[in-house]
């Protein structure tokens, strides 16, 4: 669907610029769009090395584990059903950590992981359906348990207290203070977590699954 709509807005770009008679001037964009995109890109991958060995660091000095430790009863109330020291549990702290750190790149491998664990975990309960199709064919029906359905709604809802990536593009594209989105971010997204727990909660009245 994405690659359809860029498709579209790219070639009525080029349609105009032809019946308007800008042809240059679409091609001086291009060639503008294309050294920003690899400015930015080259920006970015050393905010993403910065924060992802940063990550490593906190992981290997033990501070991840405690932090899970300390947002366990999170965990509990909103995953109930996912047993205590399961490897769901870890990779869903993780992600969330991640995320509210403003780190969308490294929560992104521990929300892979969280889904595969929890696949399995639905698994081992007697729903294959979860890991394979309804009808045993593989990749056809799958479908989403409680904890996968109320994960993804709060990785997607995202709090954050750092928003490294919006602070990252506003210093590349020269704002005078690239830090003062933080508290917008903060706002924003502490509201839409909040609206995504009570959402979670609501769907997830006495259902085993969705």
């Amino acid at each position: 669907m994405l690659n359809t709509i860029w498709a579209v807005m790219i070639l009525t770009a080029v349609m105009y610029g032809a019946f308007t008679g800008r042809m240059s001037d679409v091609t001086n964009a291009a060639l503008d769009s294309a050294g920003e995109a690899i400015s930015l890109c080259i920006t970015m991958a050393g905010v993403v090395a910065l924060w992802m060995g940063l990550m490593e660091i906190a992981q290997r000095a033990g501070i991840i584990e405690k932090l899970t430790r300390g947002i366990s009863p999170f965990l509990t109330l909103m995953f109930p059903r996912i047993p205590k020291g399961h490897p769901a549990r870890e990779y869903i702290a993780t992600n969330i950590i991640a995320n509210v750190l403003g780190l969308g790149w490294a929560c992104t491998p521990a929300g892979l992981k969280a889904m595969e664990a929890l696949a399995k975990l639905e698994a081992e309960r007697g729903n294959a359906g979860y890991l394979a199709g309804q009808d045993g064919s593989g990749a056809k029906n799958r479908y989403a348990s409680n904890e996968m359905c109320t994960f993804l709604i709060l990785n997607i809802s995202s709090l954050q207290l750092i928003p490294v990536n919006m602070i990252a593009y506003r210093n590349q594209y020269g704002s005078s203070n690239p830090t003062a989105i933080i508290a917008p971010a903060i706002a924003a997204t502490l509201f839409s977590t909040l609206v995504a727990i009570l959402y979670c909660k609501w769907k997830d009245r006495g259902r085993k699954a969705w």
